[in-house]
């Protein structure tokens, strides 16, 4: 995914390439020609420039949202592992320190191997798959003596399980993008609309020159903002694998 040299890159890009198109619309059809069809053009961009917006907002609070949820879903995921490991405490010898070691390693292993390998939109996650294999494994060999043991084991077991589901969560967060159609929709609109600013023929050269400046600077920074946040894992703007290492911080305290 793009860094945040390379999304800043795209947006001047977006800019010289609109003031370049004005620059040889300028030479093609002079502005003081194109005045006498500015009520058509201004119709025409209010219609654009409207729908455009909405689809914007739409787009940039969708990724948002979703952004958001893979916040939440880590911080979970981190959570679930965190109480298992206390939990394993009432659990009977030896399936208390195998949980222990075992959710440890988890945490170990979604810091130092899954998220380097969700930066670079890897799938491959298979070692933390493994140990949550081998947590379930180990619980299906716990046999409680005591009600203490039983209920220990009760509520490991659920957050075992929200465990596991809030790491599916994780890995199709990782991978889920807009729809290719819905980037077309997004790259076609914000040209149409760049041009039908151009079109119209100001009375003031230098003001209208800022104001489609300003108009594309506007578009090329939402359109590399829903980009990165698309990816929650990627990007100059991602989700951090910080629920993990408190939760590593919290396991290994004495």
């Amino acid at each position: 995914m793009l860094n945040t040299w390379q999304d800043a890159t795209i947006v001047i890009a977006v800019v010289c390439l609109t003031l370049f198109f004005q620059l040889l619309l300028e030479r093609v059809w002079p502005r003081r020609r194109r005045q006498e069809h500015n009520d058509i053009i201004g119709w025409q961009l209010g219609i654009l420039g409207t729908t455009y917006a909405v689809i914007l907002g739409f787009m940039l609070y969708t990724v948002w949202t979703n952004f958001g949820l893979a916040e939440i879903n880590a911080d979970a995921e981190a959570n679930s592992a965190t109480n298992i490991f206390r939990l394993a405490e009432g659990l009977p010898d030896p399936q208390r320190n195998q949980v222990r070691e075992a959710i440890r390693a988890y945490v170990d292993v979604v810091i130092e191997k899954d998220w380097p390998e969700m930066e670079r939109a890897g799938t491959g996650l298979l070692e933390s798959h493994r140990l949550n294999q081998t947590l379930w494994h180990i619980f299906g060999t716990i046999r409680a003596a005591t009600p203490e043991q039983l209920t220990s084991e009760d509520h490991a077991l659920y957050e075992m399980s929200s465990l596991a589901e809030h790491r599916r969560i994780r890995l199709l967060q990782s991978t889920s993008r807009l729809p290719g159609i819905l980037w077309w929709v997004l790259l076609v609109g914000g040209v149409v609309t760049i041009v039908s600013a151009c079109l119209m023929g100001g009375t003031n050269g230098p003001l209208h020159t800022f104001q489609v400046l300003c108009f594309s600077l506007l578009i090329g920074l939402v359109l590399v903002a829903i980009a990165d946040i698309d990816r929650p894992f990627q990007g100059s703007v991602h989700v951090g694998d910080e629920p993990f290492r408190r939760a590593q911080m919290n396991m290994n305290e004495p």
